[in-house]
Order: C-alpha cells, then structure tokens, then sequence
C-alpha cells in the first residue's frame, strides 16, 4: 500500500481547507441568517469529514510505510507519528460529531438562530484541531524529514 502512503501529502489539505471553510461558512450562516449559507456549510462539512477519512486512512499506510524503512535503519520519530495522529483522530471524531449533531437538528428542524451560535463556538474549537494536526504534521516533514526523498535516501544507505 505505497501508493496510499504517497498520497498523504496530498490529500490532508483537502480536509484542511474544507473543514476551514465549514468553519468561515458557519460564522457567515450565524450572522447572516441566510439559509444558503446554513447549507452551504453541512455540505462543507460533510465533505471535510469523508476527506478527513481519506487522509487518516492514508496516514496510516505512510505510518506503515515508516515501520519498515525503521527496520531497514531509518531513523523514524514514531512519537512525534503518534503526536500527529492522535490529533488527527480527535479532529475528524470531533467534526463527524458536529456532523452528526447537526444532521439530527436540522432533520428535526430544531437548528434555530440561537443554535447556530453555539454550532460557531464548536466550529472555532475544531479549527484549533485543525491548527494542531497541522503543526504536528509539518514537524514531521520540515523537522524530521518524514515523507522526503531524504528519508528514502537514509533508508537505502543504511542497507
């Protein structure tokens, strides 16, 4: 599964900015009080969370593919790894519950005015999330050089 792995880097910032512009089109959906832009964001959102699915799934095949170029004498920061992916599980776990949250209210036609403020706050929370899967993430390319030709290079002169 290579080739997952080497999508990673390329698929994250889709989550990235879709789950962002969930969060810039909640606040204008609160304020404006525009239906369009209540919709607009759960479609946002849904899709942030399904791209956020991509990405963990091939996070963990680049984790993967880390354990073996650890065994080939890389040296591999699995704990920055695990850093990075703990806060990548409670972001998308957080999103699919305002997803799910949300669905439930607006299905029941209970996502009133009042209601949308609070959906703001928790927006805002995530995005921290967001912040934080983010800059663990870039540690482990700019610090570490996970996911580089350098580490690849590492790999092959060790053996």
């Amino acid at each position: 599964m290579e080739f997952l792995a080497g999508l990673h880097p390329k698929i994250v910032h889709f989550p990235i900015v879709l789950l962002l512009c969930y969060v810039v089109l909640e606040i204008i959906s609160a304020l404006s009080k525009k239906e369009v832009f209540s919709r607009a964001a759960h479609i946002t959102l849904f899709l942030g969370v399904v791209a956020a699915l991509f990405a963990v799934l091939t996070g963990q095949q680049a984790e993967e593919l880390a354990s073996k170029w650890d065994e080939a004498g890389a040296i591999i920061p699995f704990k920055a790894i695990g850093e990075h992916e703990d806060f990548a599980d409670l972001t998308i776990w957080y999103f699919l519950t305002i997803l799910i949250i949300r669905t439930f209210l607006v299905l029941k036609k209970k996502f009133s005015d009042n209601i949308k403020y609070i959906f703001v706050v928790l927006a805002l929370v995530g995005s921290y999330f967001i912040y934080q899967v983010g800059e663990h993430g870039s540690k482990l390319v700019y610090k570490y050089g996970v996911g580089t030709e350098l580490k690849k290079a590492e790999t092959e002169n060790n053996n």
